[in-house]
């Protein structure tokens, strides 16, 4: 078995969608409401719709390239427990605290997308033993026929059904906290494996892996734009509707529906290959400037998508930080605001509070900037803890 190092292009992507997540997590605290009537509003959100299946589905990719590295599945699924199971120690105590800045654990508990991360490895580690092709049918189905799972729920327990399908919030006993469920196990746990089955294309000679992610990811796209068109055509839209593309763009992500995924997890595929460009001499001579600018920026997202946990946990503190000092700079005071339960139970924006789109993505920038620093040493860290060169790639040819 040839030795695998890093795959440059699911370091790049994992990057571009970390960087995208935080134009999300800036708008949280910027009081800007999740998509809006105008398109500045609606993009801004809509563009972040891609992070959580990437995360997901290369979640799974990097376990089944890290399965192949360690040569044993037993240690595989051994390890995709203690990480699934430290991700959801991190989203109970950690990640909620830096959301809110609050202590108040008796009203309010986050199962974010952290949480979902870490039961979906959890899961993941128990089919690690069947066959790639077992796992793949298995992922897809659970994200077509997810639907079955919401029939399912509803003959369980409100906790059971919001865990596995619904999300939302529910409250524990009579006086126990609010658990707020922003993603539930279903689909997630069939993009995870599907990713984990698609580790299989990526270890394939680059140009079979090129042509299949290319072909994957524009089929998926066609096919959302055309059951996703006809089914906005097919509805008739009621007085003051959104447009036909927001109404297209719009689909459902709590809990992502099959449309929703097809949307996101295709374009992510397809861009998989020039992801993998590491400068000008794999383009052609008309394209080198083009290439050059492809390359810089690649080697930045690259940074981030080597140490996305890292990423991750700074990210929110860091948002929720500069937060703070635009609220001292613009009124004089911290508003009180910034300490209730976000994401996902804050109370009402205060009046006056909202930031235009400009600060937001002011503040966004600044943030990326200063996340970049910090996850480059880690990065530079890690690699001379480990031994390896940085972004190591699997073959010369293929990346």
């Amino acid at each position: 078995m040839p030795p695998i190092g890093r795959l440059r292009s699911l370091d790049v992507m994992r990057g571009l969608v970390m960087v995208l997540m935080a134009i999300d997590h800036v708008r949280v605290y910027s009081g800007q409401p999740a998509g809006g009537p105008t398109a500045g509003i609606f993009f801004t959100r809509w563009v972040t719709h891609f992070c959580a299946p990437a995360f997901a589905f290369f979640a799974g990719t990097s376990a089944f390239l890290h399965g192949r590295r360690l040569g044993d599945t037993g240690a595989l699924a051994w390890r995709l427990v203690a990480r699934g199971l430290l991700l959801v120690l991190l989203e109970l105590t950690v990640i909620r605290v830096a959301w809110t800045f609050n202590f108040d654990f008796a009203h309010y508990v986050l199962a974010g997308v952290i949480w979902m991360l870490g039961v979906c490895m959890v899961l993941l580690a128990t089919v690690v033993w069947l066959p790639t092709t077992v796992i793949a049918a298995f992922g897809l189905t659970v994200i077509f026929a997810q639907n079955i799972a919401g029939v399912v729920a509803q003959a369980l327990p409100e906790w059971a059904a919001r865990f596995l399908y619904f999300g939302g919030v529910f409250t524990i006993g009579d006086d126990g906290p609010a658990v707020a469920v922003l993603y539930s196990i279903v689909p997630w746990i069939g993009v995870m494996a599907t990713g984990y089955a698609f580790g299989a294309i990526m270890i394939r000679p680059a140009d079979v892996r090129d042509r299949l992610c290319l072909r994957i990811g524009m089929v998926a796209t066609a096919l959302f734009l055309v059951v996703g068109s006809i089914g906005v055509f097919l509805q008739p839209a009621p007085p003051g509707a959104p447009s036909v593309l927001f109404r297209l763009l719009n689909q459902q992500k709590y809990p992502a529906s099959q449309l929703f995924l097809l949307m996101t997890l295709g374009p992510t595929i397809a861009l998989l290959r020039p992801a993998s460009l590491r400068s000008p001499s794999s383009l052609g001579a008309s394209a080198w400037q083009a290439g050059a600018i492809c390359g810089r920026i690649g080697d930045v997202l690259a940074v981030f998508g080597r140490v996305p946990l890292f990423y991750y946990l700074l990210h929110i503190p860091l948002i929720h930080a500069a937060a703070v000092v635009v609220s001292l700079a613009r009124e004089g005071r911290v508003n009180p605001w910034l300490f209730g339960n976000h994401p996902m139970m804050p109370p009402p924006v205060p009046d006056g509070y909202r930031w235009s789109l400009p600060l937001l993505y002011l503040v966004f920038a600044l943030v990326v900037a200063i996340l970049y620093i910090a996850c480059r040493w880690w990065a530079q860290r890690k690699t001379r803890r480990q031994g390896v060169p940085p972004l190591m790639t699997r073959s010369s040819a293929g990346q």
